[in-house]
């Protein structure tokens, strides 16, 4: 149990840190297409923005949104399991003290869960992105 709650964790903060990096050097757009700034040969890429890079940043939005609804399911299949196996453990305090340790594993993995899905979403809306979620 303890081998998944640290790859749910390394997982946490390898996303966490993509998606900061990511949101953090976002260019400012301007979609309008009579600004003769952007019609010039060689446009200034802070200005104009590139026209794919709104598509990635809502595409690595939706892979994060994602992988947090995989993730949080996760945990409460395990919050599951783990009452289910409180209530076979038929009074027998190792499987009972286990049982309690998964639901609280699970419970912990469910908080880190939602608090990265808020963290990043507030990242990405501080910093003038948009999510899907």
């Amino acid at each position: 149990m303890k081998k998944v709650i640290a790859i749910i964790a390394a997982l946490f903060i390898a996303l966490s840190t993509l998606s900061c990096s990511v949101y953090a050097s976002k260019t400012i757009r301007i979609d309008d297409a009579s600004n003769d700034a952007c019609k010039v040969a060689n446009p200034d890429p802070l200005i104009c923005g590139k026209k794919g890079e709104a598509d990635a940043n809502a595409r690595i939005g939706s892979i994060l949104n994602a992988v947090y609804g995989f993730v949080g399911v996760l945990a409460v299949i395990v919050i599951v399991i783990g009452g289910v196996m409180y209530m076979t453990s038929a009074g027998d305090p190792a499987k009972v003290a286990r049982a309690k340790t998964t639901i609280m594993y699970a419970v912990i993995g469910l908080v880190v869960v939602l608090l990265a899905f808020a963290i990043t979403t507030f990242v990405i809306n501080a910093t003038g992105g948009k999510t899907n979620g």
